[in-house]
């Protein structure tokens, strides 16, 4: 494999009032004609939230376009370099949700921003007072967290609403101090207008999601690896990448940050499996799953990249 590392992965959000989202997605299409470019990014009436892949040799131009139109020209960019594209294809599309809560929120009620260096300040004095809370998902903070951090089990995006319920049952929203964090930070402006909308009066969201954190201070008060939605599905929050692993193999129970797609594509599950057991069990997630007939044949690999749509894999083979 070549290691030579001629992408950057950007991701990036930026929430304002956007008039005709579908003009600026068919803009970006037409922009992208031309670049060595796979992206996923939604645009809606009320903002943009992209990550892509792009040659290294294509990013300032890719940048500069976006910000100089005068909707964008705020947005913040954090980028890393990987070896390959990390995303299938080109994909920009109109959402109406960005995040799917399935409700509407007054966004200009959010929680207060804490830079990276303010956040580990504030760990680094342990406030018992203040509630330090994951909104990612259980399979996300199941490979990395902060330490300390409350892990709620969430499935998907849209339970977080039934969490901050339960969540204001267990403590005084008018007293309590919550720090909130997530990937790249669009969910915590998100979820922390939900948390004000719903009564809690002390807020704080992490500034750009733990992606800026690693970028700017590394794996400081960090456990694990950071779950990310593109093909890495893991990465280490610097360079030194010395995490130690706090997930384990579904089947074992052997420490594992390796995550599959279940290789019966009617369940398509995604578990944590060490490689041995991933070979052993086809790559399927439980013996049930290893007689079915869509299986797609295990390839073994220490990177292993998410599968997405079964009806693909037979167009390709």
């Amino acid at each position: 494999m070549d290691d030579q590392k001629n992408y950057f992965i950007l991701s990036f959000y930026h929430l304002i009032s956007i008039d005709s989202p579908m003009e600026e997605v068919k803009k970006h299409q037409l922009f992208f004609e031309s670049l060595d470019v796979r992206s996923r990014i939604y645009i809606s009436s009320y903002g943009i939230n992209g990550q892509m892949s792009i040659h290294k040799t294509e990013v300032e131009k890719y940048t500069s376009w976006l910000t100089s139109n005068p909707i964008f020209k705020d947005v913040k960019f954090k980028i890393d370099s990987y070896h390959e594209h990390a995303f299938p294809k080109k994909t920009v599309k109109v959402r109406d949700q960005l995040v799917a809560l399935d409700m509407k929120l007054d966004l200009s009620q959010r929680g207060e921003y804490l830079s990276p260096e303010d956040w580990k300040k504030i760990l680094e004095e342990k406030d018992e007072g203040i509630l330090l809370i994951d909104v990612r998902n259980e399979y996300e903070w199941k490979i990395g967290h902060f330490k300390g951090a409350y892990l709620p089990k969430l499935e998907t995006f849209r339970q977080f609403p039934q969490f901050a319920d339960s969540l204001k049952e267990d403590c005084d929203p008018e007293k309590q101090t919550i720090l909130m964090y997530c990937t790249g930070g669009i969910r915590c402006e998100l979820y922390s207008a939900l948390l004000k909308q719903k009564g809690f009066k002390k807020v704080y969201q992490l500034e750009g999601g733990v992606v800026n954190y690693g970028q700017r201070i590394g794996e400081d008060h960090w456990l694990g690896k950071l779950f990310v939605f593109d093909d890495r599905l893991a990465i280490s929050l610097s360079e030194k990448g010395n995490e130690k692993i706090i997930s384990n193999c579904i089947h074992c129970g052997k420490p594992s940050e390796t995550y599959y797609n279940c290789a019966n594509m009617d369940c398509n599950e995604l578990f944590l499996s060490c490689t041995d057991c991933a070979e052993k069990t086809l790559g399927c997630c439980q013996p049930s799953c290893q007689n079915s007939n869509k299986l797609r044949p295990h390839e073994k690999t220490d990177r292993p990249k998410p599968f997405r749509k079964w009806y693909r894999y037979f167009e390709k083979n």
